[in-house]
């Protein structure tokens, strides 16, 4: 099994891309790269088997109906809340509510935050993956998942605190990470993951996407499948991240 894992940004600067090949008792980062434009994730992804993407796949119904109604300057709808409340169910998607009752933690707002930029990068490159031949459902059960590399370390035990902003926090959540996984050989990528949090995100959404490929993550029940086919739905861990090697 081959899993890709893709640290969005909203340009190919701070866009990376890592590929893990998965065999009996071992997994091996083929490959890490920065610097990734739309073409060579579209490209990467015919060979893969699952591909996860660190990024909102869409925008929140309500919210999405709000901009409807509100550029509708007749609509007897127009007329709107405003309070908090109601900006809060606005902001956010369902999935989001999914993952601050499991990790205890909000995901930024696609709706409200900087990340609606690489959001809508994200939506050109869904178009473009099933104009080559991927099938998109953004609920996750197709080639293409929505992952979230923070949680996902949250929720397999490590301390993520500052592991973004600096290399010597990289360095001891990679050890940890290496003393729960001896049977991933990084190769000779170790020091790009410590270089760039955007490449050590993009491994660690590899390695997320691997659990989404096993079934090892809770999708969305019945009643919150048609939302995450519209708004994507975040695939997070529910089994410890040593199990991912018992898969083959």
């Amino acid at each position: 099994m081959l899993t890709a894992g893709v640290d969005l940004a909203a340009e190919p600067k701070g866009t990376a891309l890592a590929i893990i090949d998965w065999g009996s008792g071992r997994a091996k980062l083929l490959g890490l790269q920065l610097g990734i434009a739309d073409e060579a994730i579209v490209d990467a992804c015919q060979n893969v088997d699952k591909v996860g993407i660190d990024c909102a796949l869409g925008w929140p119904i309500d919210f999405i109906e709000f901009l409807k109604s509100h550029s509708d300057l007749d609509s007897p709808n127009h007329a709107v809340d405003g309070g908090m409340d109601w900006r809060r169910r606005l902001s956010y998607r369902e999935t989001d509510r999914a993952v601050r009752a499991s990790s205890g933690r909000w995901p930024l707002s696609v709706a409200t935050d900087r990340l609606g930029l690489t959001a809508m990068r994200a939506a050109g490159l869904l178009g473009r993956l099933q104009k080559s031949g991927i099938p998109i459902d953004r609920s996750g059960s197709g080639v293409v998942v929505e992952v979230y590399p923070g949680a996902a370390l949250r929720l397999w035990g490590f301390d993520t605190k500052g592991y973004r902003a600096t290399e010597e926090a990289r360095e001891l959540l990679l050890g940890a990470i290496q003393h729960k996984t001896p049977w991933l050989d990084l190769s000779n990528f170790r020091s790009l993951m410590l270089e760039s949090c955007d490449a050590f995100d993009a491994v660690i959404a590899a390695l997320a996407t691997r659990a989404a490929a096993l079934g090892f993550y809770e999708p969305p029940n019945p009643s919150q499948l048609d939302k995450a086919k519209v708004e994507g739905w975040i695939a997070l861990p529910n089994r410890p991240l040593e199990m991912l090697i018992s898969g083959d």
